[in-house]
């Protein structure tokens, strides 16, 4: 898996010359996409394919966060934000005062999977035990049937979208992350923590997932079935902690903006979707 933090990919040999990249009429050679850290593998293989169909464009993308993304697309610094959760209503009432209007689009589906170090000896957890390691209630492996040993709590960092939906849908609105945690700036960040702490636990979109984290399976309670991250159960929904990926643009966008968000939602483009190991919308 490629290192994605807050690299910029520049996928191209074009100079980018915008005063008010936010307008997709104002586009010259090159889209500038910014936001999902979790996405960013899955955006730069649309780009490179999309990029050798059409030799004279060019994309540059970059991580950072979805609530990176987002507020570039509301202070015109890009033409597509990428984003892991969906814009917020604070989020709109400011692109409504800035004269911005984010138009939404649906280009993948993602799970997010609970991971622990291989070694690990647990293999499933319900919704409650989950909230309770992530919120510092639960701080041993002991307590969850595991071995002697303090929890490591590895998070993303609070500007991710992914940050954002585990607490709204796994932890609960009310609820805080412990002051413990360790907030990482990417899920490749996550993925190499967990590879290396057998006390370790953490959550990434299952993009991400190889040998050197292992998976949990979840259950909504101890009454529930267990359900893992493949994309059989995330396509079907019966893995819960699914959800979709976006695209933001300002306005119905033109020209190669539209360009490539028509490549991306075709076949060939949700082929690729799946090749990264996402799912894709149809």
């Amino acid at each position: 898996m490629k290192k994605s933090f807050t690299i910029i990919w520049f996928l191209g040999l074009f100079l980018f010359s915008c005063s008010n990249c936010g307008k997709n009429h104002q586009i010259s050679t090159l889209i500038q996409i910014k936001g999902s850290d979790t996405m960013v593998n899955l955006v730069q293989a649309w780009a490179e394919n999309f990029m050798k169909k059409n030799p004279s464009l060019s994309v540059a993308i970059t991580g950072g966060g979805s609530g990176t993304g987002i507020a570039a697309l509301l202070n015109n610094t890009c033409h597509v934000t990428m984003s892991s959760r969906k814009i917020e209503g604070e989020e709109l009432e400011l692109a409504k005062s800035k004269k911005i209007n984010p138009k939404e689009f649906i280009v993948g589906l993602d799970g997010i999977a609970v991971i622990v170090h291989p070694s690990n000896p647990l293999d499933k957890l319900t919704f409650k035990q989950i909230s309770d390691v992530f919120t510092g209630k639960i701080i041993n492996w002991k307590d969850l049937g595991g071995k002697e040993g303090k929890i490591m709590v590895i998070s993303r960092e609070v500007n991710s979208g992914t940050y954002h939906y585990f607490k709204e849908h796994v932890l609960g609105k009310e609820n805080e992350y412990t002051e413990n945690a360790l907030l990482l700036i990417s899920s490749q960040a996550v993925a190499d923590e967990i590879a290396q702490n057998p006390n370790a636990i953490g959550y990434y979109g299952m993009g991400y997932l190889s040998p050197n984290q292992k998976p949990l399976a979840i259950a909504k309670d101890a009454n529930s079935s267990f359900v893992t991250p493949t994309f059989e159960n995330v396509k079907n929904s019966t893995y819960h902690i699914s959800r979709p990926l976006f695209f933001y643009t300002n306005g119905k966008p033109q020209g190669v903006v539209k360009k490539f968000i028509d490549f991306i939602l075709s076949d060939e483009g949700q082929r690729i979707v799946k090749e990264i190991n996402f799912v894709p919308i149809r």
